[in-house]
Protein backbone atom coordinates (compact mmCIF):
# COMPACT_ATOMS: atom_id res chain seq x y z
CA UNK A 1 0.00 0.00 0.00
CA UNK A 2 1.68 3.46 -0.71
CA UNK A 3 1.77 5.84 2.32
CA UNK A 4 1.12 8.93 2.84
CA UNK A 5 2.77 11.73 2.00
CA UNK A 6 3.22 15.06 4.00
CA UNK A 7 4.69 17.46 1.50
CA UNK A 8 6.54 19.92 4.35
CA UNK A 9 6.88 23.97 4.04
CA UNK A 10 9.98 25.50 5.72
CA UNK A 11 10.52 28.88 6.35
CA UNK A 12 7.73 30.57 8.32
CA UNK A 13 6.32 26.37 9.25
CA UNK A 14 9.35 24.30 10.71
CA UNK A 15 12.15 27.14 10.82
CA UNK A 16 11.52 30.99 12.32
CA UNK A 17 12.44 32.63 9.41
CA UNK A 18 9.74 35.19 8.02
CA UNK A 19 10.73 38.19 9.29
CA UNK A 20 14.24 37.78 8.56
CA UNK A 21 13.31 36.89 4.90
CA UNK A 22 10.79 40.38 4.69
CA UNK A 23 13.68 42.19 6.38
CA UNK A 24 16.49 41.23 3.76
CA UNK A 25 14.00 41.73 0.87
CA UNK A 26 13.25 45.33 2.26
CA UNK A 27 16.90 46.07 1.81
CA UNK A 28 17.11 44.55 -1.19
CA UNK A 29 14.38 46.25 -3.04
CA UNK A 30 15.63 49.95 -1.23
CA UNK A 31 18.94 48.97 -2.76
CA UNK A 32 17.31 49.41 -6.20
CA UNK A 33 15.09 52.72 -5.08
CA UNK A 34 11.97 50.60 -3.94
CA UNK A 35 10.26 51.46 -0.77
CA UNK A 36 8.12 48.93 0.32
CA UNK A 37 6.59 48.75 3.87
CA UNK A 38 7.55 45.83 5.60
CA UNK A 39 4.70 44.89 6.24
CA UNK A 40 3.61 44.53 2.64
CA UNK A 41 6.54 42.56 2.34
CA UNK A 42 5.40 39.97 4.84
CA UNK A 43 2.48 39.29 3.50
CA UNK A 44 4.73 38.14 0.45
CA UNK A 45 6.81 35.77 2.13
CA UNK A 46 5.81 32.38 1.11
CA UNK A 47 5.83 33.23 -2.29
CA UNK A 48 9.25 32.42 -3.95
CA UNK A 49 11.18 35.45 -5.84
CA UNK A 50 9.75 35.28 -8.38
CA UNK A 51 6.41 36.08 -7.63
CA UNK A 52 7.52 38.38 -5.26
CA UNK A 53 9.43 40.39 -7.26
CA UNK A 54 6.76 40.25 -9.90
CA UNK A 55 4.79 41.96 -7.24
CA UNK A 56 7.11 44.82 -6.13
CA UNK A 57 9.78 45.09 -9.35
CA UNK A 58 7.95 44.03 -12.02
CA UNK A 59 9.52 44.52 -15.26
CA UNK A 60 12.72 45.59 -13.32
CA UNK A 61 16.30 43.47 -14.19
CA UNK A 62 18.42 44.70 -10.91
CA UNK A 63 19.65 41.81 -8.84
CA UNK A 64 17.53 41.72 -6.69
CA UNK A 65 17.77 38.12 -5.25
CA UNK A 66 21.43 38.73 -5.29
CA UNK A 67 20.66 41.67 -3.08
CA UNK A 68 18.18 39.89 -1.29
CA UNK A 69 20.77 37.11 -0.23
CA UNK A 70 23.32 40.05 0.64
CA UNK A 71 21.32 40.75 3.37
CA UNK A 72 19.65 37.46 4.27
CA UNK A 73 22.57 36.00 4.93
CA UNK A 74 24.31 37.82 8.07
CA UNK A 75 20.91 36.74 9.66
CA UNK A 76 21.31 33.23 9.24
CA UNK A 77 22.53 32.61 12.21
CA UNK A 78 19.90 33.92 14.14
CA UNK A 79 17.66 31.74 12.59
CA UNK A 80 15.52 29.03 15.23
CA UNK A 81 13.04 26.05 14.53
CA UNK A 82 10.00 26.66 15.18
CA UNK A 83 8.63 25.13 18.27
CA UNK A 84 8.68 21.01 18.23
CA UNK A 85 9.70 21.38 14.62
CA UNK A 86 11.79 18.78 14.38
CA UNK A 87 10.23 16.56 16.58
CA UNK A 88 6.51 16.81 14.67
CA UNK A 89 8.57 15.55 11.22
CA UNK A 90 9.58 12.59 13.11
CA UNK A 91 6.93 12.22 14.84
CA UNK A 92 5.08 12.52 11.53
CA UNK A 93 7.69 9.57 10.05
CA UNK A 94 6.95 7.46 13.34
CA UNK A 95 3.90 6.95 12.08
CA UNK A 96 4.98 5.53 8.75
CA UNK A 97 4.17 8.59 6.79
CA UNK A 98 6.75 9.55 3.85
CA UNK A 99 7.92 13.40 4.63
CA UNK A 100 9.17 15.78 1.92
CA UNK A 101 10.51 19.00 2.16
CA UNK A 102 8.62 21.41 -0.06
CA UNK A 103 9.76 25.12 -0.42
CA UNK A 104 9.62 28.00 -2.13
CA UNK A 105 13.33 29.30 -0.59
CA UNK A 106 16.30 29.39 -2.79
CA UNK A 107 18.87 26.24 -3.36
CA UNK A 108 21.58 28.02 -2.00
CA UNK A 109 20.00 28.27 1.61
CA UNK A 110 18.00 24.75 1.68
CA UNK A 111 20.48 22.53 3.27
CA UNK A 112 21.29 25.16 6.02
CA UNK A 113 17.41 25.40 6.84
CA UNK A 114 17.51 21.55 7.02
CA UNK A 115 19.98 21.47 9.32
CA UNK A 116 18.33 24.44 11.91
CA UNK A 117 15.44 21.48 11.77
CA UNK A 118 17.56 18.31 12.51
CA UNK A 119 15.22 15.78 11.21
CA UNK A 120 17.48 14.92 7.45
CA UNK A 121 17.15 11.20 8.83
CA UNK A 122 13.13 11.14 8.58
CA UNK A 123 12.75 13.78 5.33
CA UNK A 124 12.72 10.95 1.84
CA UNK A 125 13.21 14.11 -0.65
CA UNK A 126 13.60 18.24 -1.17
CA UNK A 127 12.19 20.47 -3.71
CA UNK A 128 12.82 23.92 -4.00
CA UNK A 129 12.00 27.12 -6.43
CA UNK A 130 15.00 26.22 -8.44
CA UNK A 131 13.65 22.89 -9.53
CA UNK A 132 10.42 25.01 -11.27
CA UNK A 133 9.00 26.80 -13.41
CA UNK A 134 6.75 29.02 -10.90
CA UNK A 135 7.10 29.13 -6.93
CA UNK A 136 4.19 29.20 -5.13
CA UNK A 137 1.22 30.01 -5.07
CA UNK A 138 1.94 27.92 -8.27
CA UNK A 139 1.52 24.00 -7.79
CA UNK A 140 4.83 23.26 -9.51
CA UNK A 141 6.65 22.82 -6.23
CA UNK A 142 4.00 20.31 -4.76
CA UNK A 143 3.66 18.76 -8.18
CA UNK A 144 7.55 17.81 -8.10
CA UNK A 145 7.48 16.90 -4.64
CA UNK A 146 4.53 14.35 -5.21
CA UNK A 147 6.16 13.23 -8.50
CA UNK A 148 9.66 12.80 -6.65
CA UNK A 149 8.61 9.80 -4.51
CA UNK A 150 5.72 8.65 -6.65
CA UNK A 151 2.77 9.44 -3.96
CA UNK A 152 -0.65 8.92 -3.88
CA UNK A 153 -2.47 12.28 -4.57
CA UNK A 154 -5.28 10.88 -2.70
CA UNK A 155 -2.86 10.24 0.51
CA UNK A 156 -1.23 13.21 0.17
CA UNK A 157 -1.24 16.16 2.56
CA UNK A 158 0.59 19.69 2.74
CA UNK A 159 2.00 21.22 6.19
CA UNK A 160 2.25 24.70 5.63
CA UNK A 161 2.13 28.58 6.90
CA UNK A 162 0.83 30.93 4.33
CA UNK A 163 -2.53 30.97 2.24
CA UNK A 164 0.23 30.85 -0.79
CA UNK A 165 0.82 26.57 0.36
CA UNK A 166 -3.14 26.35 0.93
CA UNK A 167 -3.73 27.85 -2.67
CA UNK A 168 -0.66 25.79 -4.17
CA UNK A 169 -2.71 22.52 -2.44
CA UNK A 170 -5.65 23.56 -3.42
CA UNK A 171 -4.75 23.48 -7.37
CA UNK A 172 -2.96 19.99 -6.68
CA UNK A 173 -6.28 18.84 -5.50
CA UNK A 174 -4.48 18.37 -1.74
CA UNK A 175 -5.47 19.11 1.49
CA UNK A 176 -3.14 21.89 3.73
CA UNK A 177 -2.81 21.77 7.61
CA UNK A 178 -1.68 25.15 8.88
CA UNK A 179 0.45 26.58 11.53
CA UNK A 180 0.40 30.14 12.57
CA UNK A 181 3.93 30.86 13.57
CA UNK A 182 4.46 32.16 10.19
CA UNK A 183 2.78 35.69 11.28
CA UNK A 184 -0.59 34.55 8.92
CA UNK A 185 -3.92 34.77 10.95
CA UNK A 186 -5.83 31.80 11.55
CA UNK A 187 -8.92 33.14 10.23
CA UNK A 188 -7.12 33.99 6.78
CA UNK A 189 -5.76 30.96 6.97
CA UNK A 190 -8.89 29.11 7.79
CA UNK A 191 -10.82 31.22 4.94
CA UNK A 192 -8.05 30.48 2.00
CA UNK A 193 -9.38 27.02 3.09
CA UNK A 194 -6.66 25.45 6.06
CA UNK A 195 -7.95 22.28 6.90
CA UNK A 196 -7.12 22.90 10.20
CA UNK A 197 -5.25 25.31 12.05
CA UNK A 198 -2.35 25.21 14.64
CA UNK A 199 -0.22 27.96 16.81
CA UNK A 200 3.28 25.61 15.34
CA UNK A 201 4.21 22.61 15.11
CA UNK A 202 3.97 21.29 19.05
CA UNK A 203 0.61 22.28 19.32
CA UNK A 204 -0.13 20.17 16.65
CA UNK A 205 2.03 17.59 18.24
CA UNK A 206 0.18 18.00 21.00
CA UNK A 207 -3.03 17.34 19.64
CA UNK A 208 -2.10 15.04 16.74
CA UNK A 209 -5.02 12.38 17.64
CA UNK A 210 -7.44 14.82 16.17
CA UNK A 211 -5.40 16.20 13.25
CA UNK A 212 -6.57 15.68 9.48
CA UNK A 213 -3.00 14.46 9.24
CA UNK A 214 -3.31 11.70 11.92
CA UNK A 215 -6.75 11.21 10.14
CA UNK A 216 -5.20 10.86 6.59
CA UNK A 217 -2.70 7.76 7.97
CA UNK A 218 -5.68 6.19 10.22
CA UNK A 219 -7.36 5.73 6.57
CA UNK A 220 -4.43 4.90 4.81
CA UNK A 221 -4.23 1.76 7.12
CA UNK A 222 -7.75 0.46 7.37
Amino acid sequence: MTPVTVLLDIDGTLVDSNYHHALAWNRALRRGGLVVPLAEIHRSIGMGADQLLERFAPDRDDPFEEWWHDGFEPLIDELAPTPGAGDLVRHIAAQGATNVYATSGSEQDVDRLRAIIGADSVVARSVNSSEVDASKPAPDIFELAMKRVDADRERTIVLGDSVYDIHAASECGIGCVAVTCGGFGRGELIDAGALAVYDDPRDLHEHWAGSPIAALIDRSQD
